[in-house]
């Protein structure tokens, strides 16, 4: 296989399985009664070191701020999400999850743990770390490109 056909191969099953790996664990997930963008909203703020604005959640999840606006006030709506006013400027709110999204967030997170065991167990280490520092190198490599 030339370069190139290898290349086209390897861009196709990086998207690919990336979407799949989504789609395999949204449908583990729906018992949540959560979209995807919705419980990837939950993960990305439980995780934050700091509350995210709204700005910063529509940017983790490549998706416009109107989109976030919206699901969003969803979450806000099940309880599971809070706004709070920025001190430093009032025009900005910062998204906090309450303790019901916390505790929704561990649900996920137990469902994505015995996921991504289920899927990786049968590499060896030394593969799963290839593969780990092959994709981390393309994602800084992508993301210095598109600064």
């Amino acid at each position: 296989m030339s370069k190139d056909l290898l290349q086209e191969a390897f861009a196709l099953a990086l998207h690919d399985s990336a979407r799949a790996w989504r789609h395999a664990l949204d449908r583990r997930l729906k018992g949540l009664g959560l979209s995807q963008a919705s419980w990837m909203s939950i993960a990305f703020l439980a995780r934050a070191e700091t509350p995210l604005t709204q700005t910063e959640l529509a940017n983790r999840l490549s998706v416009e701020g109107p989109t976030v606006v919206a699901m969003v006030d969803r979450l806000q709506r099940a309880g599971l999400v809070r706004r709070e006013i920025a001190p430093e400027d009032r025009r900005i709110r910062r998204l906090l999850l309450t303790p019901a999204g916390q505790t929704v967030y561990e649900e996920v997170k137990r469902v994505a743990g015995d996921f991504r065991c289920e899927m990786l167990d049968g590499l060896d280490t030394a593969t799963l770390r290839q593969a780990t520092n092959i994709l981390q190198r393309l994602q800084r490599l992508t993301e210095e490109s598109s600064r």
